[in-house]
């Protein structure tokens, strides 16, 4: 008989870490409202772990929601701020709203994110544009309104990025590139804020069950595309919550300048997520497995 393979356990981080590591410190998150950002935020607060915090993005009545819900499960205090990271003006707004509130901003999730699955062929360059300038230029936007407030912390960045661009991945090429530049602008900033006593890192999430991101990119009605995982499962936000409140914390105060894929190993052995070459030769004949971005 075959034996069967390890699947590793989903931790919760109040089982690991303590639960007031993050007292009295701010985290200023954008993307916040949903998905992965949401779940890196409730562990943060980090909010399960002592932190106020404010969430950014653009649908005020999802964020308000959202944050009423973080305070009521974890008895910290969360705000929300409309601001499109595109926009510098409504991103500065944000970061006054969170100065208001709590006088300062020990740390910063670049969390905002756009997607969907499409061939360059068949991209405009205004959708390539888009991708680019939520990802690239709003991840630069929000460093930009914040770098002050984390330099006075002697704080630390998360920029939320993913594994796509470590090969090339058929109708990714929007995102690979954006978060290619995610990437890089974290690199920089750690040499560049170094030295004031700023850490920047990376945290590259696989497929996470139970996203937006999971549910507009995993193949529709694919057959035969199954991701293989060395940790014997998919993801979980958990997954991605602890990671963050690990780089966070002060035993990741020499850790600056990585990057850390969470993926349970499946970037080893990543295929692709669209039969190849038919996929690229004729698009038509995979539409009924794409999503229609929303």
């Amino acid at each position: 008989m075959t034996p069967s393979a390890y699947v590793a356990p989903i931790v919760d981080s109040t089982s690991v870490f303590r639960a007031d590591i993050f007292k009295g410190k701010v985290l200023f998150c954008t993307g916040g409202g949903s998905g992965i950002c949401r779940g890196m935020t409730e562990a943060m607060a980090m909010m399960r772990h002592g932190a106020s915090a404010t969430i950014v993005g653009r649908k005020l009545d999802r964020l308000t929601q959202t944050a009423e819900e973080l305070m009521k499960a974890t008895g910290q205090t969360c705000i929300p701020a409309q601001a499109d990271v595109r926009d510098p003006t409504s991103l500065k707004e944000a970061v006054s709203k969170t100065i208001e509130k709590f006088g300062k901003i020990d740390y910063v999730i670049c969390g905002a994110a756009g997607n969907f699955l499409a061939p360059i062929s068949g991209m405009s360059e205004n959708a390539f544009k888009t991708v680019m300038e939520i990802d690239t230029i709003g991840t630069f936007n929000t460093i930009k309104a914040t770098i002050n407030y984390v330099r006075a912390a002697k704080g630390a960045y998360i920029h939320v990025s993913a594994t796509l661009h470590y090969k090339g991945t058929p109708y990714q090429v929007h995102v690979s590139a954006a978060k290619a530049g995610v990437d890089a602008l974290s690199a920089v900033l750690a040499v560049e804020e170094g030295p004031h006593g700023v850490r920047s890192n990376v945290i590259a999430p696989g497929p996470i069950l139970g996203t937006e991101g999971m549910d507009r990119l995993s193949p529709k009605g694919a057959t035969g595309w199954k991701p293989a995982y060395p940790a014997g499962r998919l993801g979980d936000i958990k997954d991605i919550a602890n990671a963050t409140v690990f780089l966070f914390s002060n035993a990741a105060s020499y850790i600056t300048g990585q990057v850390l894929p969470v993926d349970g190993g499946a970037e080893h052995l990543r295929s692709q997520f669209v039969p190849y070459p038919q996929g690229v030769l004729d698009p038509s004949s995979i539409s009924h497995m794409i999503k229609p971005k929303l």
